[in-house]
């Protein structure tokens, strides 16, 4: 999708910020994907402003990239521009303290475990249900990170975005519509401003509260303990791959009843330890981690009636 003219621009005003056909395999946890036709990683906040201008007049999409751990990329790579914010959008502060709630306010590119260990040595409570999830805030936010206890939507106080236009706006919890894994934007009429196409999350406002920081500190340990002791580790993964059912046994329940652990399809296994992880062996396709999912998919729906649905976000061509 991209001309030559586009190509100059776009090295122009990034200069070494930009890659072209760069392989998405190097970029994401999983260690799969083909090429995007452009990866730019934004260096000052205002270059963003200017490419999503420029892309919108363009006709090109754009995809607004973390660090790619809950993503999925398609072997034939990525059309158009892929954006990364971790370089220029990654301060996080204490911008206020209300009472009993101190607003921290962190950059879309901040990593979910910096926020949560600012929060922690501030003895800042709130944060520590996400210890161990990866990712960075912009995409926590996005995917309504979280675990049995508790998620996103339990912390957030507001979000900044970049729209579509070109325009900032702040967006009140009130007006967010979040939903298990999912933030919404168009629920409600779009409550969250009218907001036509997706707007690019800049930065994320938590509400937390002030707690004995050794009491944290301590509670942190245990649950990165325990991550490490259930989850696998050493291998390419997204994570949890598939949700949780809405009632009943989890999505790694099911899949262990249902006997997959272990279940492999090239170079793509289903762990052994955790059977709601998918691992790349080292070998692995997007194809194969596709064709396991399928697998492991129709096996549940068969066996327990239950259409497990994917965590993972695929994209690509």
């Amino acid at each position: 999708m991209l001309d030559s003219d586009s190509k100059k621009w776009l090295a122009g005003l990034f200069g070494d910020g930009v890659k072209f056909d760069e392989p998405m395999s190097r970029h994401t946890s999983l260690r799969v994907g083909g090429p995007a036709e452009a990866y730019v990683t934004i260096k000052r906040p205002e270059d963003l402003v200017k490419l999503i201008n420029w892309s919108r007049e363009k006709g090109l999409p754009c995809l607004v990239f973390g660090d790619g751990t809950n993503l999925l990329v398609k072997d034939e790579g990525i059309n158009g521009i892929v954006i990364t914010l971790t370089r220029a959008f990654k301060k996080i502060i204490q911008t206020s303290t209300e009472k009993d709630d101190v607003i921290v306010t962190a950059m879309a590119g901040v990593r979910m475990q910096t926020l949560c260990r600012f929060a922690v040595e501030r003895g800042l409570e709130g944060m520590n249900f996400a210890l161990g999830i990866p990712g960075t805030v912009g995409g926590g936010i996005m995917m309504n990170a979280g675990t049995a206890c508790g998620s996103m939507e339990n912390v957030i106080d507001s979000i900044n975005v970049l729209l579509p236009t070109g325009l900032t706006k702040k967006i009140k919890r009130k007006d967010m519509v979040f939903d298990y894994r999912k933030l919404s934007w168009g629920k409600k009429k779009n409550e969250a401003g009218g907001l036509e196409g997706k707007p690019i999350i800049l930065e994320g406002c938590f509400c937390l509260h002030p707690s004995d920081p050794q009491r944290l500190k301590k509670e942190a340990k245990a649950i990165l303990k325990l991550r490490k002791k259930t989850q696998p580790a050493g291998s390419p993964t997204a994570g949890c791959f598939f949700k949780n059912p809405s009632a009943g046994k989890t999505a790694g329940e099911l899949i262990e009843l249902a006997g997959l652990k272990g279940e492999q399809k090239g170079g793509a296994k289903v762990s052994c330890k955790h059977a709601n992880f998918i691992i790349n062996t080292g070998k692995a396709s997007t194809a194969d981690i596709l064709a396991l999912m399928e697998l492991v998919q129709e096996r549940v729906l068969k066996i327990f009636s239950i259409d497990l649905k994917a965590e993972v976000k695929v994209v690509g061509t």
